[in-house]
């Protein structure tokens, strides 16, 4: 059976790096134990295994249908969906109250990174549920929870976010679709809905929406958004579900990602189409921003996923493809070696293996935070929270952008093979490049980071940051190995903070757009330090183990690990030099250039 995640790495990571049993004594998570992780782990790989994997061409092949007005989909679909929601996979991370399962994020984070990997598109319908109904535990009545999210985390109805509209794209403020005020406890919705993913299919019995809309007579821009459940099918009488007036109008032909329908939908072509407002009215941006902030974390996982099957293709294929000599055997009528024993290969498979991992790993960082939230009460939650919304953008984008390019090493290692749909690594490239995109393009992201997150409450998310770092640059004390590594990091940290200090007094100083024309190369920049701190966390665990002692089992894995934090070290974090000339440099010219000098 191919292989798409290593489960000795996502151990490494859990118990070594991350310490995830060090939560299992604060009530929140204390129904939990060691065997109970090993086991979820196992059941996460055997679904993704005997489920998702089987149906990964088929679904790219065979991709949903709109027939008469009803989207259908891969009938893995609904077996998925239904698996999820008997395993209590949708809600694994909420609390028992709320019908969860209480496990950490730590954890349930582990395990969406195996389903991404065996079957992206598959991946998105429970997590995208998973995602509207928290929303609705957070910000919903009583009668919404009752109403809908007990059918959502058992997987019988699907959940989904409602955005984007064809003028406004991801300029929210500029959303027309409009809610009406009615003398009962709905309003009636128009408008239209576009890239809705998982916006209507057949895999389900109902699709729940959560949608941002402007209350007629509501302020302009943003702060006239509320947020509404529009369902599909509405609940009439005795549970009785009855077509709400939401009409899916097509769906989209794309790229990748092709196992999950993106949807355009209408409103109220009948004039009757009721939602049901969420919380208070005007409040529907920063309500949902917990769902897009929880969906920009799930993107870079996705990405990550997808990287790591496409890493473990092309490693099974150099292992056995037999190409050349070494450079320095001169008879041709000696046997050919395997491809991986070409040094420039072997570069290739570390590229890729040292930005899956380290993607990984800071997503597992930023699942930590989230559990710390739920494990500490009152002013200790908040520099989890800081730096929670701080490293977001990152971890969307520094595995979205950087998985691309490790995919399309993987690729290279096949040659032609890899450019023909014999081997899976031209479905995982063009899957991947729906990242950088959704929720947020690689742009907004940059402008996010750099024109909010990293000056928000005076600066104090960007300074718990070092802060982090500086602490796991001391814990590498003990172990000399790492000192070259340590010294590239300390370095790099201080040009971060010059160049942070810098772009930020020139927004102070008159000069915001110029400021933020290159925060996609600063979000870039941030994104390198911050895989290499995660490298460098994973070689104080690397080195504990190695002056252990182990088997040769054991030995080469942590031997390998060790060889990938180098190549990070000196392959990728001396790529930072280049941006950070661009970055001080500061002379706009992607601002002063005047759109008439792009005519011919």
């Amino acid at each position: 059976m191919d292989q798409f995640v290593s489960m000795r790495n996502l151990k490494f990571m859990l118990y070594e790096v991350f310490q995830v049993e060090d939560l299992l004594p604060y009530p929140y998570f204390q129904e939990h134990n060691r065997e109970i992780f090993d086991l979820t782990l196992e059941t996460a790989l055997k679904i993704g295994q005997d489920i998702m994997r089987p149906a990964l061409r088929e679904m790219d092949q065979n991709p949903p249908s709109f027939i008469n007005g009803e989207v259908k989909v891969h009938p893995t679909v609904r077996t998925f969906m239904k698996e999820c929601g008997e395993g209590g996979w949708i809600a694994s991370n909420f609390t028992f109250d709320q019908g969860g399962q209480q496990l950490p994020q730590l954890m349930s984070t582990a395990c969406q990174f195996i389903f991404a990997a065996a079957n992206y598109s598959a991946s998105v319908y429970p997590h995208l549920t998973s995602g509207a109904a928290n929303l609705i535990l957070s910000f919903g009545s009583e009668e919404q929870k009752t109403l809908y999210v007990p059918k959502m985390i058992s997987g019988e109805w699907q959940g989904t976010m409602a955005l984007t509209e064809p003028q406004a794209g991801s300029s929210l403020a500029d959303i027309i679709t409009v809610a009406l005020p009615t003398d009962q406890e709905f309003y009636k919705m128009r408008g239209q809905k576009i890239f809705i993913s998982a916006g209507d299919h057949d895999g389900v019995e109902n699709i729940i929406h959560l949608m941002l809309a402007k209350i007629k007579g509501a302020p302009a821009g943003i702060k006239g958004i509320s947020l509404f459940v529009v369902p599909k099918k509405r609940i009439e009488g005795q549970d009785q579900l009855v077509f709400n007036d939401l009409h899916t109008a097509g769906i989209y032909h794309k790229l990748g990602y092709r196992g999950a329908p993106i949807t355009q939908l209408s409103l109220g072509e009948n004039d009757d189409c009721r939602g049901y407002l969420v919380g208070e009215p005007h409040q529907g941006l920063p309500y949902m921003f917990q769902m897009m902030n929880e969906a920009r974390i799930n993107v870079g996982l996705g990405a990550a996923g997808i990287a790591s099957a496409a890493y473990y293709s092309s490693l099974e294929y150099s292992r056995e493809r037999l190409q050349g000599r070494k450079v320095n055997a001169k008879d041709p009528t000696i046997p050919q070696i395997p491809i991986i024993e070409h040094p420039d290969v072997k570069r290739m498979l570390l590229f890729q293996r040292a930005i899956t991992e380290g993607s990984l790993s800071l997503l597992m960082q930023c699942s930590l935070y989230v559990d710390k939230t739920k494990t500490l009460e009152g002013e200790e939650k908040e520099p989890y929270h800081l730096l929670l919304d701080l490293l977001t953008p990152v971890a969307k984008t520094f595995p979205s952008e950087m998985g691309i390019l490790s995919i399309s090493q993987g690729l290279q290692c096949l040659g032609g093979y890899g450019y023909c749909d014999e081997f899976p690594l031209e479905l995982f490239y063009r899957d991947a490049r729906i990242h950088p995109i959704h929720e947020g393009t690689t742009g907004i992201q940059g402008i996010d980071l750099l024109g909010r997150k990293v000056r928000m409450k005076g600066g104090k998310a960007f300074t718990l940051f070092v802060k982090e770092v500086e602490q796991t640059i001391q814990e590498t004390m003990p172990f000399p190995a790492l000192a070259p590594y340590v010294r590239m990091l300390r370095e790099s940290l201080e040009s971060l903070k010059n160049i942070t200090g810098h772009l930020i007094t020139m927004a102070q100083e008159g000069k915001p757009e110029v400021s933020l024309a290159d925060s996609t190369l600063y979000l870039e920049l941030f994104g390198i330090i911050a895989v290499a701190w995660q490298w460098l966390r994973q070689g104080v665990c690397l080195q504990k183990a190695l002056n252990n002692g182990l088997s040769e089992m054991e030995t080469r894995f942590y031997q390998g690990k060790f060889y990938t934090l180098r190549f990070f070290f000196h392959y990728e974090l001396p790529k930072i030099q280049g941006l950070l000339k661009r970055l001080g440099e500061s002379d706009g010219l992607t601002v002063s250039m005047e759109r008439a000098f792009f005519d011919d």
